[in-house]
């Protein structure tokens, strides 16, 4: 769920199609609507943003209200408006909301305040008939008639259609579309006519009853920023794309060159690796060597020492 906007009504009007078809307009004026505070979930119990706009003079300002501007260094507003909002909606404080928030061909409600009539009777309050013209009648040819019942309950029901105040009512209508919206001077164009008079202040909001147009700005149309979830989608598939084909039309040799360097690199640790392990069986051999001379003379050794035993048995048997 999106924020709103808090417009001006500025009058009506006109406007032509392509086609060569002329379509009545509201004029709508949307002037430094920024936002001034925000309600958390955790600390207030529910998510919201409060907008403000309309520039006001500071010496119509009670005091609390220019400390409570000034602390967040904006200007003060004449109208102010809350509207809730989803956790991944919230706008920082001091955000300027721009008419880029609505996009051509969406459906919006619109909020406001109907014009005034006064005291009027039942047949133009409520479009009664009225009695009849002659035959009887007496002074009472637009009287909204009887208003009760007998004894029982004796008593007018609430909500019984009389004559009384006419307008002056907040009303909203549902489902209206945006025709154009020219961001460089803060002006939407709704089709058909809205409540209010011009210069009464009118809250626009996503249609309830209607699919919200998938290029939208998200969170919000703030004012110079291009910020929506299909823009920032079509670059990054964009990328993606050119990033595709600079790899599928790179030249078909570099890909053997670059499949032929780690080959050639695992040849060379090879050559290396075999090369350090000749050198140690060498030594290896070389240390084998040794011992085998060696033990060649300690065997021949004790084979000398038996024979001269022999010998020296032989003699003394002769003897």
């Amino acid at each position: 769920m999106r924020s709103g906007l808090i417009v001006k009504k500025v009058g009506m009007t006109r406007l032509y199609l392509e086609d060569g078809t002329h379509v009545p307009v509201t004029v709508l004026s949307l002037k430094d609507c920024q936002v001034i505070a925000n309600q958390s979930l955790d600390k207030n119990g529910y998510n919201s943003i409060t907008l403000a706009t309309g520039e006001a003079k500071p010496k119509n300002t009670n005091k609390s209200q220019r400390e409570a501007f000034a602390k967040i260094k904006v200007t003060p507003k004449q109208k102010q408006m809350e509207f809730r909002v989803s956790e991944d909606n919230m706008l920082p404080i001091g955000s300027e909301l721009g008419a880029n928030h609505f996009v051509v061909g969406q459906y919006v409600d619109a909020t406001g305040i109907t014009i005034g009539k006064g005291f009027a009777g039942a047949m133009k309050r409520h479009n009664f008939g009225g009695l009849r013209a002659s035959h009887g009648v007496s002074i009472s040819h637009r009287s909204h008639g009887s208003t009760g019942n007998s004894q029982d309950p004796g008593r007018v029901f609430k909500g019984k259609k009389m004559a009384g105040q006419m307008g002056n009512r907040q009303r909203t209508i549902q489902n209206l579309q945006v025709v154009a919206a020219d961001e460089d001077r803060g002006l939407i164009f709704i089709k058909g006519g809205l409540p209010g008079s011009k210069g009464s202040w009118i809250s626009l909001k996503d249609a309830v009853k209607k699919a919200l147009p998938s290029d939208a700005p998200y969170p919000a149309g703030l004012k110079g920023v291009n910020n929506t979830k299909n823009e920032d989608d079509k670059s990054n598939q964009i990328e993606n794309t050119k990033l595709e084909e600079a790899s599928a039309e790179a030249p078909k040799e570099e890909i053997p060159a670059i499949e032929e360097a780690p080959k050639e690199a695992s040849a060379k640790a090879e050559i290396a690796k075999s090369a350090k392990e000749e050198v140690p069986k060498e030594e290896l051999a070389a240390k084998t060597e040794v011992p085998k001379e060696e033990s060649s003379a300690a065997e021949e050794a004790p084979a000398e020492a038996s024979e001269q035993l022999k010998n020296d048995g032989k003699k003394e048997k002769e003897n």
